[in-house]
């Protein structure tokens, strides 16, 4: 397959991404903020994974120092769609999945033809899906491609003065790798953007059975040490770490894999259970002298 990963899809029309031309200074704004002297070297720490200036941080810094592979999320959780689909299986993919955007492909995700919008597909179907011919690539616009080695920075401003939305990560021999939005490298400089259409807060934790917790990485540290009676952090290390996901990224020095098993000098033990190459999100953790059932 042939990629342009300065471009867009030679398969869909130039038309530009309703979200992106509505915002057209927002990218500008924080290039000129992340010249100005005053913000050198200044950033802000992430929900849940910072420990003082560590890795994990989100703030200006980051648009030059992260790279596409480090934000986009991996292939195998594209949720895409071929070229063939019926008009009906699109409406239950945008349904189940959540999503206002979807990849486009024919035969496989590694030949990608363009995005479908769903605003588009309202506006040309109306919102139960209406009547009609139904062609999906006349509803298509272009893909932006990108190469995994590119800074997010490039890539925002990109976004920006093509006025794409969405793009995927193309490797060296033209398959795709992974796929990114906007959305997602904004975060990198401001942190979690939530809408009203998100989930609903989860409990941040949960207990499985005796000395076993599900935990989300952002729960505060001392909370749940006081829910399972064990004192994580030392009063010298008080200052390293408020979240759960702040602990075990000290202990580390890094962000765990997923599945990764994290032991603690209490007998504590943290299983990874969901984490992506930026943060962790979610750990199991083991108590001390209570055994495994």
């Amino acid at each position: 397959m042939d990629v342009e990963t300065d471009g867009s899809s030679n398969a869909a029309r130039s038309a530009p991404d309703p979200d992106i031309q509505s915002k057209p200074g927002l990218i500008s704004r924080l290039f000129g903020a992340r010249n100005a002297p005053e913000d050198t070297g200044v950033d802000i720490p992430t929900n849940g994974t910072a420990v003082n200036g560590a890795a994990q941080t989100t703030g200006l810094g980051q648009l030059t120092r992260l790279r596409v592979d480090d934000v986009a999320i991996p292939k195998v959780e594209i949720v895409a769609v071929p070229d063939d689909i019926s008009k009906d299986e699109l409406i239950a993919t945008f349904r189940d999945s959540g999503m206002t955007r979807l990849p486009v492909y024919d035969g496989t995700l590694d030949t990608p033809l363009g995005l479908v919008h769903l605003k588009d597909l309202a506006l040309k179907f109306g919102f139960n899906g209406g009547n009609g011919d139904f062609n999906l690539r006349a509803l298509m616009r272009p893909l932006l491609f990108a190469p995994p080695s590119m800074p997010i920075g490039v890539l925002m401003q990109k976004m920006q003065s093509e006025r794409r939305h969405m793009a995927l990560v193309i490797d060296e021999y033209g398959g795709v790798d992974g796929l990114l939005t906007i959305e997602d490298l904004i975060e990198q400089v401001v942190g979690e953007i939530e809408d009203e259409h998100d989930a609903d807060e989860v409990a941040l934790w949960v207990q499985e059975k005796p000395g076993c917790y599900m935990v989300q990485a952002r729960a505060p540290l001392d909370e749940f040490e006081a829910e399972i009676g064990v004192k994580l952090l030392e009063a010298e290390d008080e200052e390293e770490a408020d979240t759960l996901g702040g602990l075990v990224f000290m202990l580390t020095g890094r962000v765990p894999t997923r599945g990764e098993v994290v032991g603690h000098p209490s007998g504590a033990e943290f299983e990874v259970m969901d984490a992506d190459p930026r943060r962790i999100k979610r750990l199991r953790v083991w108590v001390p002298d209570v055994a495994k059932g």
